[in-house]
């Protein structure tokens, strides 16, 4: 009797887990679209061309009395945003870890992320300073709420199947930026068949995400619960909370390995995929449709990559999958240095060899880093994880931007980004995956 009864609330247990991953994967399938639609296709071109109308002569606006060039005001306000999140993050992370409340936090964050975005359906005419705000209100909020989503991680999925629940919740999050980016260009390509303007038509492109993404994220909400909280504490003002936590991980320097690893080799994963459009229509001479394409075939093929990457490391090991995967980044942008000018289908296949290792390096990298976070530290841990993914991405843009100043091409531009997956590469095959796990106070995987 007592063997059934422990058989029973096994299963059931096994039954509640799954139904926390079903919900936890729809996150991703909620902000993803903020992400694709949103910021990589239709709100830096729109937020510039609006700062241009309310340009003066000289093409500068006067954000809070401070001349800022037009071009400029749309990069500008993603940086602020960063600033803003930096300084969220880990006080929230903290917060989440000390009361064991998550899903409220992660409802809030997820809610203004959203309600911002929707209202950029009001951004018109000369409206930049509205713009800029709710972009930064956003880009910040979205921030903190994958904080908190991704330290769900190691508490939804015992060790052996977090490489595999990382990976489809990527999958997801990819298709539905596919899904609804396909929805946007046939808005936006045929908007005077449906009797709208295309100022219109992107304004209806930038609402309908945040719509999205609020109604999505009633299923996490619904099918995540919180656990008990770790003994309370008090937790320190934004920057200050940031270095605490920083001097916790200090205990666990393997950890720290690992965050160091990562941080150099997402820096080239991230400057890729922002650098990318330019190299296409800067140096390949491509055309805006070309390069829309090139994008939802990143986001296509970003499924499947993510999915058959998540099966390799359960034959691999996560730690040598990430490897191969910066050996596939360093061989693509190897080819994408050789890419004839005018040629669409060489650009199109770069773009696919994007995809292919998109996806699965950087839910790998989610997988992998949860093994590593002490137990009842996961907000925490990731809000400093989330700061390297999103905060600490300034380096490649640099070293690309000072590489094309010193040669004027935009092909050495492109190729010196190879560094940052060499000596990713180096420092994570350092690192021994492991004796971490083991030291972090966690089980350790049979194959990692």
């Amino acid at each position: 009797m007592g063997t059934d009864t422990v058989r029973a609330g096994a299963a059931d247990e096994a039954v509640g887990r799954r139904r926390e991953q079903r919900g936890w994967y729809f996150y991703d399938w909620a902000c993803s679209v903020y992400s694709t639609s949103v910021l990589t296709v239709f709100l830096g071109p729109y937020l510039t061309s609006v700062a241009e109308n309310a340009a003066d002569a000289d093409g500068y606006v006067h954000p809070l009395g401070l001349p800022v060039r037009a071009g400029s005001f749309f990069a500008y306000s993603v940086s602020l945003s960063v600033i803003l999140a930096v300084l969220v993050m880990p006080l929230v992370g903290a917060a989440a870890d000390r009361t064991g409340r998550k899903k409220p936090l992660l409802g809030a964050a997820a809610y203004t992320g959203a309600a911002a975005t929707a209202g950029m359906f009001l951004l018109d005419g000369d409206r930049y300073l509205l713009g800029g705000a709710l972009l930064v209100v956003a880009n910040a909020a979205q921030s903190v709420a994958m904080m908190l989503y991704n330290s769900y991680l190691p508490q939804i999925a015992p060790p052996e199947e977090r490489d595999a629940v990382s990976s489809r919740g990527w999958a997801l999050g990819y298709a539905a930026g596919s899904l609804v980016l396909v929805a946007d260009l046939v808005l936006y390509t045929a908007h005077g068949s449906f009797g709208l303007s295309e100022t219109a038509a992107v304004r209806i492109c930038l609402a309908s995400a945040g719509l999205w993404w609020g109604a999505f994220t009633l299923v996490p909400l619904r099918r995540l619960r919180d656990r008990h909280a770790r003994a309370a504490g008090a937790s320190a003002p934004g920057l200050r909370q940031l270095a605490a936590t920083v001097r916790d991980m200090r205990r666990h320097p393997l950890t720290l390995a690992f965050l160091l690893a990562y941080l150099v080799y997402n820096d080239g994963i991230q400057t890729v995929i922002t650098q990318a459009s330019v190299y296409g229509s800067q140096e390949l001479r491509l055309g805006q449709s070309t390069l829309i394409v090139a994008v939802l075939l990143v986001q296509v093929l970003a499924v499947a990559g993510a999915l058959a990457m998540g099966r390799l490391a359960r034959v691999y090991g996560a730690k040598r999958t990430i490897l191969g995967s910066l050996v596939a980044w360093t061989l693509t942008l190897a080819a994408g240095y050789f890419l004839p000018a005018r040629a669409p289908v060489g650009f199109f296949v770069l773009a696919g060899g994007i995809g292919l290792v998109l996806g699965g390096s950087q839910a790998l990298s989610r997988s992998l880093f949860s093994h590593l976070v002490p137990p009842g530290k996961e907000a925490e841990y990731f809000s400093a994880y989330e700061v390297s993914d999103r905060g600490m991405s300034w380096l490649g843009p640099l070293l690309f931007g000072v590489t094309y100043q010193l040669t004027g091409s935009y092909r050495s531009a492109i190729v010196s980004l190879v560094a940052f997956f060499v000596v990713g590469f180096a420092l994570l095959a350092r690192v021994p995956v492991g004796r971490a796990i083991a030291a972090a106070g966690n089980p350790v995987p049979e194959r990692i």
